[in-house]
C-alpha cells in the first residue's frame, strides 16, 4: 500500500483533476483506490458526482473524532477494465472520503490540539491496508490540513502548471516538505511533478519544465498532460476525464502516468 499526497499551494494547477484521473486510471488496472478530499472547497467530492451540501458526515467529522473513516466512505462507480487486459485478476474499486465546507472549521479546531499534524495519519491507519493506493487531495495552501496530508503520506506528487508563478510555488512547497521531514514524517519522498495544462506550442512551457528539473532536482514525469477543454468539462458532469473523454490525449496521458507510478511502486516493494 502506498499513500500519495498531491499538493501544490497554488490553485488552478489541475490538482483535483489529477487526483481523480490517477485514481480512476489505477482502478482501471484492477487496483483498490481510496481518494481523500482534504480541501474545504470539496472540489474532489463535487467532481466525483457527490453534492457536498447534501452530506451528513464527512472528513470534517473524522478529524474531529466524531466519526470513523469507515462510516464516512462513499463507494464510487467502478471504471470498466482496460481493453488491453492490464487489470490484474480483479475489478478495480474507488472509494471516496468526502469533504464539505465544514472542514474549514476543523482546520481552526486542529490548531489548538496537541499532535495536530498526525490526526489524518491516525485516522487513516485503520483502513489504509485495505487499499493498494491512497491519494490525498491537499488544499491549495500550506496550512495545517496540507501538513496533515504530507504527514500521512509516503510520497508527494506536485501538479505543475507550466508558468512562472507555478514554478515559484514548487520551491515554497519543497521548503514545507523539508520541514515535514524534520518534524513529522522523516521518510516522506518527492515522487515527482506532473506537468498539467501543458501547451507544447509555447516556449515557456518547456522552459518551466527544464527549470524545475534543473533548479529543484525534481523529476517531471512524462507524458505531460495536454491542455484540453474536455478536462474542464468533466467535473461539471461528475466524471473524471477518463470517463468523460476516455480516448482523449489527456485521458491517455493520465493512464500512462498511473501505469508509471504503479510500476515504480512495484519495483520499490
Amino acid at each position: 500500500m502506498t499513500t500519495v499526497a498531491i499538493a501544490n499551494q497554488k490553485g488552478g494547477v489541475a490538482k483535483t483533476t489529477s487526483v481523480q484521473a490517477l485514481g480512476v486510471a489505477m482502478a482501471e488496472r484492477g487496483r483498490k483506490v481510496l481518494l481523500v478530499d482534504l480541501d474545504p472547497q470539496a472540489s474532489l467530492t463535487w467532481a466525483c458526482g457527490i453534492d457536498p451540501d447534501a452530506l451528513e458526515v464527512s472528513i470534517h467529522d473524522v478529524l474531529l473524532k466524531r466519526a470513523k473513516v469507515a462510516d464516512v466512505l462513499i463507494v464510487l462507480d467502478p471504471p470498466p477494465p482496460l481493453a488491453d487486459g492490464a487489470k490484474e485478476g480483479r475489478p478495480g474499486v474507488v472509494h471516496l472520503l468526502p469533504s464539505t465546507i465544514d472542514l474549514a472549521g476543523a482546520e481552526l479546531h486542529l490548531l489548538t490540539k496537541t499532535g495536530r499534524e498526525y490526526v489524518l495519519r491516525k485516522a487513516l491507519a485503520k483502513v489504509v491496508d485495505d487499499y493498494d493506493v491512497v491519494l490525498i487531495d491537499c488544499p491549495p495552501s500550506l496550512g495545517i490540513l496540507t501538513i496533515n496530508g504530507l504527514t500521512a503520506a509516503d510520497e508527494v506528487l506536485i501538479p505543475l502548471q507550466c508558468e512562472s508563478l507555478s514554478q515559484r510555488g514548487v520551491g515554497q512547497l519543497l521548503d514545507t516538505i523539508d520541514d515535514v521531514r524534520d518534524y513529522t514524517n522523516e521518510h516522506l519522498r518527492v515522487r515527482g511533478a506532473i506537468a498539467t495544462l501543458f501547451d507544447g506550442r509555447t516556449k515557456l512551457a518547456h522552459q518551466v519544465v527544464e527549470q524545475v528539473r534543473r533548479e529543484y532536482g525534481v523529476e517531471v514525469l512524462e507524458p505531460f498532460v495536454p491542455k484540453s477543454v474536455k478536462v474542464a468539462e468533466a467535473p461539471a458532469k461528475g466524471r473524471s476525464i477518463l470517463t468523460h473523454a476516455p480516448r482523449s490525449r489527456s485521458a491517455e496521458a493520465y493512464r500512462e502516468l498511473a501505469a508509471l507510478l504503479l510500476a515504480k511502486k512495484g519495483r520499490r516493494s
